[in-house]
């Protein structure tokens, strides 16, 4: 049985273990920010996972493929964003090469493209760390099965982004959570925030993460200082973050009621992923079963 987020949140070395997910998260932007400012905002994040789902194939039994009319009405379908928006973020996507059009059918009518390898590599990186997170967890082994079975993958991920877009609590986890990630690069400032935590009290109303340099932040994940101050003061508003003494210049802290937040949303993600996983691989050990007794 897949763990349910009730199961995760329960789990004693939960809270470490998403801290730690958050410090490797970190770890990956870091490596490339303007992907990172993909992943780091709900919208941009829901399409880009619809638009890896659509170039493998999700498992409603739709073909696989990826072109620019049926990404947008997929979007628009899903509620994710406008159809202006959508093939804004297709051409973005074109530009900054974490998409391509399919060399040998860019000449015709309908412009197939597909993800480059830079965005490849970094949707199976999440994917891995996320595993490695469930692994660490209850001592299973799903990120050396994946290893070990990498066509998996694209049978593994289309479920996972139906799953996510079909999500009241993905899509909606709190009011915190959602003034960070509504924003471009908002999503990895809150990362980077809960990736300070060195010890959690769950009884406590505050913790501390020290003194946070927002100059430092606004540089590394690519997003304004004047961007950055408004979700910092908005969240600081709604009381889920503030500072011991002068804002800056003093040790920052963060909400109980913010960790929860954070806490349930990687729970209720980390259980999509299990239950999409634990399918795939149970659908491909049933047909490899099959191939077996056929074969004696």
């Amino acid at each position: 049985m897949p763990l349910s987020a009730e199961d995760l949140v329960s789990n004693s070395i939960f809270p470490t273990a998403v801290i730690r997910c958050a410090t490797e998260l970190i770890e990956i932007y870091s490596e490339n920010p303007r992907m990172a400012s993909v992943f780091a905002a709900r919208q941009r994040w829901l399409m880009a996972q619809a638009g890896i789902a659509l170039y493998h194939g999700h498992p409603d039994g739709l073909q696989a493929a990826l072109y620019s009319e049926r990404f947008v009405d997929f979007v628009v379908e899903h509620r994710i964003a406008s159809r202006n928006t959508a093939a804004a973020f297709m051409r973005e996507m074109l530009t900054y090469r974490f998409l391509r059009l399919v060399p040998d059918l860019a000449n015709r009518r309908t412009r197939l493209v597909e993800p480059t390898s830079m965005a490849k590599d970094h949707i199976w990186r999440w994917l891995h760390l996320h595993l490695q997170v469930l692994d660490h967890l209850d001592g299973k082994d799903r990120s050396d099965r994946l290893s070990a079975d990498p066509a998996a993958f694209e049978h593994i991920q289309p479920r996972i982004a139906l799953r996510i877009l079909n999500s009241a609590s993905i899509r909606n986890p709190g009011e915190t959570f959602d003034i960070f990630n509504s924003a471009n690069s908002g999503g990895v400032v809150m990362d980077y925030l809960i990736s300070q935590i060195d010890s959690l009290d769950p009884a406590a109303d505050k913790v501390l993460i020290g003194r946070i340099s927002l100059r430092e932040i606004h540089q590394q994940f690519l997003i304004s200082n004047t961007h950055l101050k408004r979700l910092v003061s908005h969240a600081s508003k709604l009381g889920s973050l503030g500072w011991t003494e002068a804002p800056g210049r003093s040790s920052m802290w963060i909400s109980r009621g913010f960790i929860a937040e954070y806490l349930h949303y990687q729970a209720e993600k980390l259980a999509i992923i299990d239950a999409a996983v634990e399918a795939v691989f149970t659908e491909r050990e049933a047909i490899e079963a099959a191939a077996q007794m056929q074969a004696c």
